[in-house]
């Protein structure tokens, strides 16, 4: 059986520059739609439902900056079809 070559860059949509904008700005609407969240746990004061806001978005905000770093990768790796 043959490795995977996790390195390689990812095909079809989701690996295109296009594909990855994509991404990002669905990422940060969900970043936006938990940040309103986190407002609202806050205006009741339950300590409980901030802290769970505030839970829910970190890995909204590890996967918005996941993407960046890949776009950037791609701007570096071909900065003349920039």
């Amino acid at each position: 059986m043959a490795k995977k070559n996790r390195s390689a860059p990812a095909k079809g949509l989701r690996g295109s520059k296009v594909g990855l904008a994509l991404s990002l700005g669905s990422s940060a609407l969900a970043v936006i739609r938990a940040s309103k969240q986190v407002r609202r746990a806050r205006g009741s004061h339950d300590k409980l439902n901030t802290a769970d806001a505030v839970a829910g978005m970190l890995p909204l905000i590890t996967s918005a900056a996941l993407i960046l770093r890949q776009l950037r990768g791609r701007r570096h790796e071909n900065p003349e079809a920039a």
